[in-house]
């Protein structure tokens, strides 16, 4: 896994993936409510993080919401080292979906709108997978 890349094998991209995550994947907000996080430990013992951004089709036309994935997707890159460090064996679902913002609050995206809360989310993450290491005691 390279440090600052973002190859397929780290996107989510079966269905099966994707409705495990949504069914049994634990749900946290920023505090700024901007964002939201959908995270669950997957079938398969590679030890890598697979994420993928999701954007409600009310939330704007497709060139607002695919310019809204790419900056999400570019926050996540830019730091998925918070994760990377805790994450071993077990693969880590992750869905970071935007949760007030659309396109009439923000008709202009920029990547400084979701860093900080995407820097937020993965410290969240890691305190509670962290708790829950502690929890088991493993």
């Amino acid at each position: 896994m390279k440090r600052f890349g973002l190859s397929k094998y780290e996107r989510i991209k079966k269905k099966n993936e994707i409705s495990r995550l949504i069914n049994s994947g634990k749900r946290i907000h920023t505090n700024s409510r901007n964002l939201k996080a959908i995270f669950c430990f997957g079938e398969d013992n590679s030890g890598t993080i697979k994420i993928v951004p999701a954007v409600h089709k009310k939330a704007g036309n497709a060139v607002w919401r695919n310019r809204a994935k790419r900056l999400v997707r570019e926050s996540y890159r830019l730091n998925k080292n918070i994760l990377a460090d805790i994450i071993e064996e077990k693969t880590l679902l992750l869905m970071i979906s935007l949760n007030s913002i659309n396109k009439r609050k923000h008709p202009q995206l920029v990547l400084s709108d979701f860093q900080n809360d995407v820097i937020e989310l993965l410290n969240k993450i890691k305190d509670h997978i962290l708790k829950e290491k502690d929890k088991t005691g493993n």
